[in-house]
């Protein structure tokens, strides 16, 4: 093991788990003011959560040893209690300590089914919340993990390639967002249910109900925390002080300002005004794009699959907005699951042996088109039909949606019993 690498690591697993609560900030802003502080405790506590999952079961079911590379199971690693502070797996991590594999990991663990919520904010009862959290990450997240990530996971065995996570993360949770938005059912405007209103106005202009966001420098603020902490998502994930990590931080870079710029120059052309908000949510979908690419692509690669992300999720916000009937509220889908999607494909377009080991599409390896294809014609259903089987089954037991009174008056005060502003004159 080599104390540089060790370094390195520790100091990538640190930059992930800052990226949760930047989550919190940016969903946070671009809600209602009555539901900042439950979208950021939401974060929060499932950052909490799925630690402990992640350290009673997830890292055995994920990298435990394969069954027929569909599922992971070792004994020894459940609760991490047989694993020395000095064991290395040669197979997952060869440079440093399995537990630090095992700290890098769960920080990833922790912040894919965050990312989810933003599909059903606003609306959604915190008990169910977490119950469905607990349910997902064990059902969804683990098995694809497993797939695509242990040394023995099918997927991983018909070719496919996912550097830090745009199939296992982003794809996994933009799909099931959608699921999620479908299942819990549209936000209310004040007393008026979006459905209703609907269904009055003139069906050639169906504009839903503007929710504008509540503080626009928490969005700038979680996009900029989120990008500095995609650096060690990403380029951690070479899981060593290596030229490939400073090629994977290169591309994260280019990527994300690629998106930025062009899902600010959509607004402009499309809406007359660059938003704050939208360049925001543009360089987010640009390190959406660039994860499971990082380590595969070069930097001229990693500007295009930028500007064709933002360009892209953009367009699919807008249709979403304007044109379709699905609440999405944070437009989880849009961002985290059509970039995903994108970059995944674009991965095996654009994958070079130079730098990770395998071309794709654009040098001749059409197999590699072909497995970034086959993984995701697998885990989209997969996480769709399973999250919305598990949403439906929750709610059976535990209601997922706060009543309309609830609703009305914010989550903040009717979960929580707080506020997020103070403002009354305490002279």
């Amino acid at each position: 093991m080599a104390s540089g690498d060790i370094a390195w690591i520790i100091t990538a697993t640190a930059l992930v788990m800052l990226m949760t609560p930047a989550l919190g900030f940016f969903y946070g802003g671009l809600v209602r003011k009555k539901n900042l502080v439950s979208t950021i405790v939401q974060c929060f506590i499932i950052f909490a959560v799925i630690s402990i999952v992640w350290t009673l079961w997830g890292y055995s079911l994920v990298f435990g040893q394969s069954y027929g590379g569909f599922i992971g199971f070792s004994p020894g690693l459940l609760g991490m209690g047989s694993l020395g502070i000095s064991d290395v797996n040669t197979a997952l991590a060869p440079e440093i300590p399995e537990l630090l594999f095992f700290a890098f990991q769960l920080k990833f663990a922790a912040i894919t089914p965050a990312l989810i919520i933003g599909a059903c904010a606003e609306r959604i009862r915190f008990k169910s919340l977490l119950i469905f959290m607990v349910l997902w990450s064990t059902l969804i997240y683990v098995p694809i993990a497993h797939w695509v990530w242990n040394p023995e996971g099918w997927l991983k065995g018909i070719g496919a390639i996912d550097f830090a996570g745009g199939i296992v993360v982003h794809v996994a949770a933009g799909i099931s967002a959608l699921a999620a938005a479908l299942v819990v059912g549209h936000r209310r405007s004040g007393s008026v249910d979006w459905k209703d209103h609907m269904e009055k106005i003139d069906q050639q202009k169906r504009t839903p109900p503007q929710f504008k966001p509540t503080n626009v420098p928490y969005v700038l603020l979680g996009a900029a925390l989120l990008w500095f902490g995609w650096f060690g998502f990403n380029a951690g994930s070479a899981l060593a002080a290596n030229d490939l990590a400073v090629s994977a931080l290169v591309t994260t870079n280019l990527a994300a300002a690629g998106a930025a710029v062009s899902w600010m120059l959509t607004d402009w052309v499309v809406k007359g005004k660059p938003s704050a908000v939208g360049i925001a949510i543009g360089a987010v979908v640009g390190l959406v794009a660039i994860t499971p690419a990082a380590g595969f692509v070069s930097v001229p690669a990693a500007m295009i699959i930028g500007l064709a992300a933002g360009i892209i999720s953009n367009l699919v916000a807008n249709w979403r907005a304007g044109r379709s009937r699905i609440d999405d509220s944070l437009d989880v889908f849009a961002c985290h699951g059509v970039g995903g999607l994108w970059g995944s494909i674009a991965t095996g377009i654009f994958a070079s042996a130079t730098i990770g080991g395998v071309n794709g599409l654009i040098f001749g390896n059409v197999g590699q088109f072909v497995s970034q294809l086959g993984a995701l014609a697998v885990v989209v259903p997969f996480a769709f039909f399973g999250s919305y089987a598990l949403l439906k089954l929750v709610n059976v037991f535990s209601p997922l949606r706060v009543s309309k009174e609830e609703e009305t008056a914010g989550l903040d005060l009717s979960e929580h019993g707080e506020e997020a502003y103070q403002l009354d004159d305490l002279a």
